[in-house]
């Protein structure tokens, strides 16, 4: 963008004509427009990767907690069983496990409908740079 806001003149020495001005801006849009895909391109692909290895690593972790937690309602029902009878001891518990996955499903539900869509903040920002700049230029030369 500095080529537009510096290209005063041509190259035989006067202005540039209205032809060579459409023809560079033509060219920087054009480049910054790829720059710019390149970038947002980048940063979402680093952003994926790191995510892809997050959910990686959360899922291997549920998988072990889900075969602790079985052991956990094995040795809760067990425990049950020495004051009433096990099939009594094993409703009770089912019946609470099932109470804990409903709220959890609901705390679950809210979260998610918090969630905002990602965004490539970087190249969000770097655009909206490159609009003040063009702005700018066009700007100051109007006034010329």
């Amino acid at each position: 963008m500095a080529d537009v806001a510096n290209a005063r003149t041509s190259r035989d020495g006067s202005e540039p004509s209205t032809a060579e001005l459409v023809q560079r801006a033509t060219e920087q849009i054009s480049r910054l427009v790829r720059d710019e895909l390149a970038l947002a391109r980048a940063e979402l692909t680093r952003k994926g990767k790191h995510a892809g290895i997050g959910i990686g690593l959360f899922g291997g972790g549920g998988a072990l907690a889900f075969y602790g937690l079985g052991a956990l309602v094995v040795t809760a029902v067990l425990l049950l069983d020495l004051v009433l009878p096990a099939w009594a001891a094993a409703l009770l518990i089912a019946v609470g496990l099932f109470l804990l996955a409903g709220i959890l499903a609901l705390v679950g539900k809210q979260q998610v409908s918090r969630a905002v869509p990602p965004v490539p903040a970087a190249t969000v920002r770097s655009l909206r740079a490159d609009v003040d700049t063009v702005a700018a230029a066009v700007k100051d030369r109007g006034r010329s």
